[in-house]
């Protein structure tokens, strides 16, 4: 099988889209679609976005320390994507897109988008300026889940929200599942 040789680009796909809402010390929030994003640690519990410092949200994180990792749907499909290509400086995204903000329970001013089944509270830890994009590190101040989305046995169903994913420029709805963590060498049981 032949391959071709590409420059060094980015191609570890897919990846969550999701919606950042952030706030200034103003008070003027915005929403930010994000796609270069990815857990750092579980314990403590991190997270990282990468964001261009032109991007109007840039600014807001910077001044804050906060932002909100606010995780998508199917249905949220359309407000993500428009999120991601119109701009703070120039419309209101939470009217626009009819979302509502929410205050959060560990933040002072970054807000969280009710519609969103999973809201990720973050507190920025360290800023490294990669070039094109700076990378936020954060800790995890607090996690919102929508309860209508726990079973009857008080398991949170994340796979039942229709989470969106983003790859190689467009966005999926996640797949048929096809096994569960360790699935591969779980030992079958034999009838005897």
């Amino acid at each position: 099988m032949a391959k071709q040789i590409w420059k060094p680009g980015n191609m570890l796909y897919p990846l969550p889209a999701v919606m950042v809402s952030a706030a200034g010390k103003d008070g003027e929030a915005n929403i930010i679609t994000v796609a270069w994003t990815g857990t750092i640690c579980s314990d403590p519990a991190m997270l990282y976005i990468s964001v261009r410092p032109e991007r109007y949200t840039y600014h807001m994180i910077k001044e804050t320390g906060e932002f909100v990792v606010n995780l998508t749907t199917e249905k949220l499909a359309r407000a993500t994507d428009w999120c991601g290509v119109k701009s703070g400086r120039d419309v209101d995204k939470w009217k626009e897109m009819q979302l509502t903000k929410g205050k959060a329970e560990e933040l002072a001013y970054a807000p969280v988008i009710k519609e969103s089944p999973v809201n990720i509270e973050c507190r920025v830890t360290e800023v490294n300026e990669l070039g094109s994009h700076h990378m936020f590190i954060a800790e995890v101040a607090a996690v919102l889940a929508d309860e209508k989305y726990m079973s009857g046995t008080g398991k949170f169903e994340l796979n039942r929200t229709g989470l969106l994913a983003y790859s190689h420029g467009e966005y999926m709805t996640l797949g048929r599942k096809l096994g569960r963590f360790g699935w591969s060498v779980k030992k079958k049981t034999q009838n005897v």
